[in-house]
């Protein structure tokens, strides 16, 4: 039986019109004929989603249930048995109630696609399990209910369904989305125009990335090797240069002309050992096209032109930028050069530009590494000129040209050599030299056509010929190997000198210096590896690349770094005259790791350092704050027993409430302390269960006058997983607090509201409020904002708070309350599987 076909309508937030778009797609296929049932879909009393089920049929749902509530999900059986072409099944991410066929409703429809049914289905961007920790970064909250990215991408067909964030928000404020109790605190916040925006771009990027992939498959399935400019992905060039800072910049104006235009640097290098850039302009360039928006890469290759071009195409690219040559005009007569090159085999389908800089024309200047060698293009070219050249000369001199005699043949022979030496070095200037010398004795010395010479003076002219070729040979020869060693030393100290900066700096990244090392000498991966001892196994503390050395044993190159360290390298072996710049980064690698460590018993001992902090805080409270309620309750008990002075009812009344107003005082600051101790110990373990907040946020009122205090707490709100004893502390605490900072005619509001996989609770006050830049700083220990008096407390109760929320996986935040005042927001996880029963609320959003 053929698998049935999956379509995905991908939404970025809850209420764009996933659901309804769906619908309207079944609506579609009923009219053409096609048999579309309805296996589950949710309307959340929107009254335009509930008409687009009308005339749809659908199968009966079946009821489960779960902690004495009864909930219904999709009845997979009934679905299968009934054998639609299509079935509609909304909320992929949703997990099911216990007790259900599957855990998860995508594994669900996993089974109808396996019986050949077609499923048209809905999910939001925040729900791919791979978005987890940038959704959670956006907007404070971690997705509970999610689906595996492979799910989605199996897709056959995925559609998106975007609406732009001020159009959500007033689809929201008309109360189309949810019901209107929930509308305040929905666009305050997980529908803040940051979010939205930016759960926005995350699904137009997911989608685009998709699509991606299907052209790649495409082409390469059909093995299509033209490049398809559906996208503008620009190609720089980078020599390691400085012109490479204008070629970024230029590139990136470029990428902004078009719509999803791209740039990718690339360097090309030669992979016989340390490359021919400024380790430092490569660093400096690399940082740029990043903060640009566009990616570096570091590829090996001998030919850099192939190269380029091979890069190009293989990311689907539609530009090369490149930089006008800084070879000065001579200097062609060794090549064209890779600008003029890439520009010719580019072909039709690939533009490339040349871009002009301050640089062009001045000359390459020494080069900084290998390079300063003679290439294998000069050296072929050496052996050509150095053998070829005279057997060519003296064809002309014999045939064409009349005799010019034999000092003028000896310097025009001699020429030659030089040609040679300049070219290819030693070698083929000597071979020039000999063969030059033989075809002399031979054509132009008499007696001709033979290797003897009659005249003494042209046995003596043919040496002076023979030591002044090989003299020049070998002054060239020398003059490259020093230029060669100049080359490698400014290499070498240029890095050495980057080094030395990073050491200075405080970069403690070993991750970011072992791909230095692999780019530096162009291997394929890097590991720094260490042991306890000789005995011990090696252990890998930081490796870059593709499948990177285990033990030194198994590495093309290693580096010992003192008794139990070494750093391993994989892809080629290094020449020995490359082991001593290696050795300075394997010590640095050393250096780092040990900075890291050091850094980490750092903090440990900042942490310990707080604690002492807080210990002192502690006596200075102890000794101050509680002495003075424990002050009045021995003056009100003194009193009493006091047989001087006969006492009335209302006064013993009064003396014991203040007696019992000391001990409530005591009894908080003491409580305080000791959660705070608990906290800074890490001996606060939360026992998480399921429970309904209506519950637990009454019983934290108690220490509040019972007219200060508005609760606003929905029957229908989903059951929270928190520890219920460090709930009613926390909320406590901010009541109290709120209370105190609130003016007598203000009443505390008190409300609670579902967002998502959330529920929050928001403790309003009308009180003065707190400047931004302060409201961080009321979270810490021993912290009394403003003019509060000392017997207001030793500043415990927010840190506490907020301490035991983040125990139980949830938040605590300040916000400004409209009109003026503090909004405290507890935000707490609701319990998983809860959120079906509550008819108010959008599984979407809940989900």
């Amino acid at each position: 039986m053929a698998r049935g076909k999956l379509r995905i309508y991908l939404g970025a937030a809850p209420g764009v019109g996933k659901t309804y778009a769906m619908l309207s797609e079944a609506h579609r296929r009923v009219e053409r004929g096609t048999d579309c049932v309805v296996a589950f879909v949710e309307h959340h009393n929107r009254p335009r989603t509930e008409v687009m089920l009308h005339g749809l049929e659908q199968t009966p749902r079946r009821e489960l249930e779960y902690r004495g509530t009864v909930f219904t999900e999709m009845d997979v059986d009934a679905v299968l048995t009934r054998h639609p072409q299509v079935a509609l099944v909304d909320e992929l991410p949703h997990t099911n109630i216990p007790g259900s066929r599957n855990t998860k409703r995508w594994q669900d429809v996993e089974e109808l696609l396996a019986a050949g049914i077609d499923v048209i289905t809905t999910v939001n961007i925040q729900h791919l399990e791979s978005l987890g920790d940038v959704v959670e970064s956006i907007t404070g909250v971690r997705q509970q209910e999610t689906v595996p990215d492979e799910v989605v991408r199996r897709a056959d067909q995925i559609e998106l369904v975007d609406m732009s964030p001020q159009a959500l928000r007033r689809r929201m404020a008309h109360g189309n989305i949810y019901k209107p109790d929930k509308v305040d605190a929905a666009l305050s916040n997980y529908f803040r125009p940051g979010n939205l925006t930016a759960l926005r771009e995350l699904a137009l990027l997911w989608v685009a990335d998709r699509v991606d992939e299907y052209l790649t498959e495409y082409r390469n399935e059909h093995r299509v090797s033209k490049i398809w400019g559906s996208r503008e992905r620009i190609v720089v060039g980078l020599t390691g240069g400085p012109e490479g800072r204008t070629l970024i910049r230029r590139a990136a104006r470029l990428a902004e002309k078009g719509a999803g235009g791209e740039v990718l640097a690339v360097y090309i290098a030669r992979s016989d050992g340390l490359t021919s850039a400024s380790p430092k302009e490569l660093a400096v360039q690399r940082t740029l096209v990043e903060d640009l928006g566009g990616t570096f890469h570091h590829v090996i290759g001998e030919d850099i032109p192939t190269a380029l071009l091979d890069f190009a195409r293989g990311v689907n690219a539609t530009q090369i930028v490149l930089g006008v040559s800084r070879r000065k005009g001579w200097q062609y007569v060794f090549g064209p050069g890779v600008g003029a090159t890439v520009a010719r085999e580019s072909g039709p389908d690939l533009d490339v530009h040349l871009i002009t800089h301050d640089e062009a024309g001045k000359g390459r200047g020494l080069p900084v590494a290998r390079s300063a060698r003679l290439g294998r293009s000069r050296v072929i070219w050496g052996w050509l000129v150095g053998v070829v050249g005279p057997a060519l000369l003296t064809l002309l001199l014999t045939g064409v040209t009349p005799s010019v005699g034999l000092a003028n043949d000896m310097l025009l022979f001699l020429t030659l050599t030089v040609a040679a030496a300049l070219l290819g070095g030693l070698y083929p200037a000597l071979a020039s030299a000999v063969v030059g010398s033989l075809l002399l004795n031979w054509y132009f010395t008499p007696p001709v056509h033979t290797l003897t010479i009659a005249d003494p003076k042209n046995i003596v002219a043919i040496a002076i010929f023979v030591g002044v070729a090989v003299s020049v040979a070998s002054v060239v020869d020398l003059a490259a190997r020093r230029t060669h060693q100049a080359a490698r030393l400014r290499a070498e100290s240029e890095i050495l000198s980057v080094l030395a900066g990073s050491v200075l700096r405080g970069e403690t990244s070993l991750e970011a210096l072992l791909e230095r090392v692999r780019e530096t000498f162009g291997m394929e991966s890097v590991a720094l590896l260490e042991r306890a001892s000789d005995v011990e196994p090696w252990t890998c503390a930081g490796s870059v690349g593709p499948r990177p050395c285990q033990s030194p044993e198994n590495a093309d190159v290693d580096m010992p770094v003192g008794d139990h360290m070494a750093l391993a390298l994989s892809g080629r072996m290094l020449p020995a005259e490359d082991r001593r710049v290696l050795a300075a980064f394997a010590a640095q690698a050393a250096v780092v790791l040990d900075r890291q460590r050091l850094q980490s018993q750092a903090d440990q001992s900042r942490a310990l350092a707080e604690g002492n902090r807080i210990r002192t805080a502690l006596l200075a409270a102890v000794s101050h704050d509680l002495r003075t309620p424990l002050a009045g309750i021995k003056a009100a008990v003194s009193s009493l027993r006091s047989e001087d002075v006969a006492w009335s009812e209302e006064d013993q009344a009064e003396l014991l409430e203040g007696i019992e107003e000391g001990a409530d005082r005591l009894d908080n600051l003491v409580g305080n302390l000791l959660d705070m101790s608990r906290l800074q110990t890490g001996t606060v373990t939360p026992l998480i269960r399921e429970i309904d907040l209506d519950e637990v946020v009454p019983m934290a009122l108690g220490g509040v006058p019972e007219d200060s205090v508005e609760l606003d707490i929905p029957e229908t709100l989903p059951m929270v997983a928190v520890d219920p004893g460090l709930l009613e502390r926390s909320v406590a605490n901010l009541v109290e607090n709120a209370v105190k900072y609130s003016p007598a005619e203000e009443r505390v509001l008190v409300s609670a509201s579902a967002m998502a996989d959330r529920v929050e609770v928001r403790v309003v006050d009308r009180g003065p409020g707190v400047p931004d830049t302060a409201k961080d700083r009321i979270f810490e220990p021993f912290q009394r904002y403003g003019d509060a008096p000392r017997g207001a407390g030793v500043g415990l109760g927010l840190a506490v708070a907020r301490g035991f929320a983040e125990a139980m996986r949830g938040t605590l935040t300040a916000e400004d309350t409209p009109g003026g005042g503090l909004t405290m927001v507890l935000t707490l996880p609701a319990a998983s599987g809860a959120h079906p029963v509550r008819p108010d609320l959008p599984a979407t959003a809940t989900s």
